[in-house]
C-alpha cells in the first residue's frame, strides 16, 4: 500500500476502506473501483446510518414545542457548528441549501439587488459553470458588464495578467473557484483575492472542488462568500454556503415575509432537507476521525493534510502511469505543482465516454467523462466533441486501483 509518511497520525487506506460498504460492489466479477468522486463520492456507513436514524428517530419541523421537532433544531444547530469547523467560521454563518447551483443563483439574486447598470462582475474560464451562470445572468437582467478571466490551455491554469486586467473600479463582485473540477488546478486564491479587495469588490468562492482535498479557512482566505457541497466529502446530497455575518443580514433577500430574518436563516427557502444535513456532520465527523485531535478543526485540518499528501503520491503514480501510453494527452498543471488528485485525460480522438465505458465493462473502473458542467474549460482545450476523461483519487483509493486503471486505459489503447 501507499509508503508515505505524514506529519499526522492518519487512518490507513485500509481501515478507511472498511468504513465504505460500497466498495464491496462487483461488476462484471470484479471490484469497483471509484474514480468518480469529482462527481460525488461514495459515502462510510455511518453517513448512512445518520440518516436514517434522523428519519426514524427525529423526523419533524422546525420550532414547535414538542421533542422530534427540538432535537430537529438541535441538528440544524450542531450541524452548522461542524460545518463552522470545517470551513474556519462562526455555525452563524452557515446558510443550507439544495446544492451549490441553487445556492449561488439565489444569492447572486440576492446581491443583484444592490446593483446597476455600470457595474462590473469578473468571472473566470476555469470554472464550473454554476459559478459563470448565476452572474451572467445576473448581468443579463440588470445591465451589468461581465469581465471573463482567460484560462491558459496550455497550463490549465488561469491567466493573472487576465485577472489582474479584469478587476477594476467599477469591480463590485468576484466569483472563482479554489480548484477546478474538471482539470484539478488549485488558484492561487489568496493572491487573487487580494486584488478583489483592492477595489473593495465582494468575493464568492467555488469551494466544492477543493473541500474534500485541502484544508479550507474562510477567515484565513478573508473571502466574503464560499460554497461547498457535502457529497463531494462522503456526504449526502446537500449544499452549504459561508456568508460574513454583517453582509448575510444587510442583504435584501428574497423571501416569504414569515420566514426568519436572521443570520443564516434569512438566506434558507423552505424547509431543509434536515435528514441530508445530519449525513452531512456526520461526514465531517467521519474525516475529524482520521487523524483524531483536540478539538474537531484540528482534527479535520490535520486529516486534510495527510489526505493531500496521500493524494499527492496516488497522483504523481496515475500521471506517470498515463503518460507512458501511446496515445494519452494529460491537461491540467503536472504533479508537483499546486493540484488536487483528479486527472483529466483524452484518448486518441476516441469518444470520453467510450473509453469511460470500457474501463467499466472490462476492468471494473468507474470514471467520468464530458464536461462536468466546466464546459468552457473543454471547449478552450479543443476537446468539447470528444469531452474528457476525469479520474478522481478518493481517501479510499489504493495504488493497485490507480494502477489498474493505468492498465485498463493501456489495453484500450492498443486496440483502438
Amino acid at each position: 500500500m501507499i509508503d508515505v509518511e505524514t506529519s499526522t497520525a492518519l487512518a490507513s487506506v485500509e481501515a478507511i476502506r472498511a468504513q465504505f460498504p460500497a466498495l464491496a460492489r462487483e461488476h462484471h466479477g470484479k471490484p469497483v473501483a471509484y474514480f468518480d468522486g469529482p462527481g460525488g463520492t461514495q459515502v462510510p456507513e455511518r453517513v448512512a446510518e445518520s440518516v436514517t436514524e434522523y428519519l426514524i428517530g427525529h423526523n419533524a419541523n422546525t420550532h414547535w414545542a414538542y421533542p422530534t421537532s427540538a432535537e430537529t433544531d438541535d441538528i440544524l444547530a450542531r450541524a452548522r457548528t461542524a460545518f463552522g469547523d470545517l470551513l474556519g467560521c462562526d455555525s452563524s454563518e452557515i446558510v443550507f441549501g439544495a446544492n451549490m447551483t441553487t445556492l449561488t443563483f439565489h444569492l447572486a439574486r440576492s446581491l443583484g439587488r444592490g446593483l446597476g447598470p455600470g457595474d462590473e462582475i469578473v468571472v473566470t474560464e476555469l470554472d464550473h459553470h454554476a459559478n459563470i451562470d448565476p452572474w451572467v445572468d445576473l448581468a443579463s437582467e440588470r445591465d451589468l458588464k461581465i469581465r471573463r478571466v482567460r484560462m491558459d490551455p496550455a497550463t490549465g491554469c488561469i491567466d493573472l495578467a487576465s485577472f489582474e486586467a479584469s478587476v477594476n473600479e467599477r469591480t463590485r463582485i468576484v466569483a472563482i473557484g479554489a480548484a477546478s473540477n474538471a482539470l484539478g488546478t488549485v488558484n492561487d486564491l489568496a493572491g487573487a483575492l487580494g486584488v478583489a479587495r483592492q477595489v473593495s469588490a465582494l468575493t464568492f468562492v467555488d469551494a466544492v472542488h477543493s473541500a474534500p482535498h485541502l484544508p479550507t479557512d474562510v477567515s484565513a482566505l478573508g473571502c466574503d462568500f464560499l460554497v461547498c457541497s457535502a457529497y463531494k466529502f462522503y456526504g449526502p446530497h446537500i449544499g452549504a454556503l459561508y456568508g460574513r455575518r454583517e453582509l448575510i443580514e444587510r442583504l435584501s433577500v428574497p423571501r416569504v415575509a414569515p420566514a426568519a430574518d436572521g443570520s443564516p436563516e434569512r438566506l434558507e427557502t423552505g424547509t431543509l432537507n434536515h435528514e441530508g444535513v445530519a449525513g452531512a456532520m456526520e461526514a465531517i465527523d467521519f474525516l475529524a476521525s482520521l487523524a483524531p485531535g483536540e478539538s474537531r478543526r484540528k482534527s479535520l485540518t490535520a486529516a486534510f493534510t495527510g489526505l493531500h499528501q496521500r493524494g499527492e503520491f496516488l497522483v504523481r503514480r496515475l500521471w506517470d502511469g498515463l503518460a507512458a501510453i501511446d496515445g494519452v494527452r494529460l491537461y491540467g498543471p503536472p504533479p508537483g505543482d499546486p493540484r488536487t488528485a483528479t486527472v483529466a485525460f483524452t484518448l486518441s480522438d476516441l469518444p470520453s465516454s467510450q473509453v469511460a465505458a470500457s474501463l467499466a465493462r472490462h476492468h471494473s473502473v468507474f470514471v467520468s467523462h464530458g464536461d462536468f458542467y466546466a464546459a468552457t474549460v473543454v471547449d478552450r482545450l479543443g476537446v468539447a466533441g470528444q469531452g474528457l476523461v476525469r479520474a478522481g483519487c478518493a481517501c479510499y483509493t489504493t495504488e493497485s486501483e490507480v494502477d489498474r486503471l493505468a492498465s485498463g486505459v493501456r489495453e484500450i489503447a492498443a486496440g483502438s
